[in-house]
């Protein structure tokens, strides 16, 4: 079956993250997608919570702010890929166990996850917070670690990440 490009529903800044368990309930049925873009900016404001969609079953909400030059990716169910040239964004969420903000600007990136696992490789300077019962990620100019439900390092904007739940 061909995959044709289009504008996704929603934002896809976030393809290429570690699913845990249930990030994986929440996108097992993740329907094909496929993007790309030249210059582009993008603000989207999400609330959803048990609906029965892929990617709004699990309760989040959020705020995004992207800008940048050159981004390609695509995602089918519980796999993705992405590439960004030159970016900037500031994000925000909060779901059912964390609330985090993270700023983020990159000279560019390539990453891949497959379910818990995710591997990036780029230069940028990430630097935030994200705090819950289960997990506490720390990064400050692309450097950092996340500890807990997650197990990830990042230097300078590469990073490897493993999500257990």
């Amino acid at each position: 079956m061909p995959v044709k490009c289009q504008k996704p529903k929603r934002k896809l800044k976030k393809l290429a993250t570690a699913q845990g368990i249930f990030e994986i309930i929440d996108n097992i049925d993740r329907p094909a997608e496929v993007y790309a873009d030249g210059m582009y900016a993008d603000t989207d404001t999400y609330a959803h919570a048990f609906n029965n969609e892929p990617g709004k079953r699990i309760p989040k909400a959020g705020a995004i702010a992207e800008a940048g030059v050159g981004r390609a990716g695509a995602a089918w169910s519980i796999f993705s890929v992405a590439a960004r040239g030159p970016n900037a964004s500031a994000e925000a969420e909060a779901n059912g166990l964390e609330a985090g903000a993270m700023l983020q600007a990159e000279l560019a990136s390539v990453a891949a996850a497959a379910g818990p696992v995710e591997a990036k490789l780029g230069l940028g300077i990430d630097t935030g917070v994200t705090i819950g019962p289960t997990k506490v990620e720390l990064k400050f100019l692309g450097t950092g670690v996340t500890l807990g439900s997650t197990i990830g390092v990042s230097l300078f904007g590469s990073e490897a990440k493993i999500k257990f739940f």
